[in-house]
């Protein structure tokens, strides 16, 4: 009875659309950003997809971030900020 459990449990994870076709989750999908960080954008493909065809893998999707989109290369570097601040 067990196997058969987590067989199903495995099988309905499996069925999330970010989780199967996303690729490898990174650490910025990963991490909830915090107070003043940039918003994690979320895969609009994955996410019409899951709602279609089974929409409970939403949760899965989100669980694992792989719902969101990751880093591109160019937003891996810290971008330098100019401030303008006045010299007295």
């Amino acid at each position: 009875m067990k196997n058969l459990i987590v067989i199903g449990l495995v099988s309905i994870m499996l069925t999330s659309c970010a989780t199967l076709f996303g690729g490898r989750v990174t650490e910025h999908q990963k991490t909830k950003p915090k107070a003043g960080e940039q918003q994690r954008k979320v895969r609009v493909g994955a996410l019409i997809a899951d709602i279609l065809l089974f929409w409970p893998s939403l949760a899965v999707d989100f669980a694992t971030g792989a719902i969101y989109k990751p880093l591109k290369a160019e937003e891996l570097t810290p971008k330098k900020v100019e401030t303008n601040k006045k010299m007295y």
